[in-house]
């Protein structure tokens, strides 16, 4: 099943639907907290962990939903694809903080929310998971190609604690992306409710913003107390 237009007179592909439904969204997420000074060059590494930390629970959350439906028709094509971003991040959180990074880097309520959202997602057929999906690997393979080139600039970030951008197992990211494209439609043209995943795309990137925001919001305030113990 194929999502209507916005005049209701020709059916879009669901990744078309979710790109036009977030496309200011996108453009909000760009020039708002953590984001827009990691896109600036001008984040610190405390703030770029922070964010990393707080995106792990989701992306942990939606790797597991994905592996939990590999088995349906739905999803078993986007499961397949085996991303692992999870583990990276992991890996580069080791890296970045040493392995009690889990200990001293804190979850904040933004990136608790964002996990729990994804995991409701992931619920009954789980074919919400696709918008979600969207939201995170297409970007991850778009606009985190870029970032990876501005924090080894800005930051001094070495190639080992930037594995989260890597995707070993595949040598052609252009064609990756077009592949990836092309499995979140077919998935999205099995969904019952094709229109419930483009608002959940709505939603995934509306939980992006304001983990955005709250990384931004302790970082100021921590900045704030140290000026006033001066």
């Amino acid at each position: 099943m194929t999502v209507a237009s916005a005049d209701n007179s020709l059916p879009v592909s669901v990744v078309t639907a979710l790109y036009l439904r977030t496309k200011a969204l996108h453009v909000e997420a760009e020039r708002t907290g953590i984001i827009r000074d990691l896109l600036r060059g001008e984040a610190s590494r405390e703030g770029y962990v922070l964010l990393l930390r707080n995106l792990l629970p989701a992306y942990q959350a939606m790797e597991q939903g994905l592996e939990r439906h590999r088995g349906s028709e739905g999803l078993a094509a986007l499961a397949g694809f085996r991303f692992d971003r999870a583990p990276a991040i992991e890996a580069d959180l080791a890296g970045l903080c040493g392995h009690r990074w889990e200990r001293d880097i804190p979850l904040l309520s933004a990136g608790d929310i964002y996990a729990r959202r994804i995991a409701k997602a992931a619920e009954g057929d789980g074919i919400r998971l696709i918008a979600h999906a969207y939201t995170r690997y297409l970007g991850d393979l778009s606009g985190g190609q870029i970032l990876q080139r501005l924090l080894t600039r800005s930051l001094k970030l070495k190639p080992t604690e930037l594995t989260f951008y890597d995707f070993p197992r595949f040598y052609d990211l252009e064609a990756l992306k077009a592949d990836f494209r092309q499995a979140l439609d077919a998935a999205g043209a099995l969904a019952s409710d094709p229109q419930a995943v483009v608002e959940e795309g709505a939603i995934a990137f509306s939980l992006n913003i304001d983990l955005s925001c709250a990384v931004q919001a302790l970082l100021s305030s921590r900045t704030i107390t140290a000026t006033a113990a001066e």
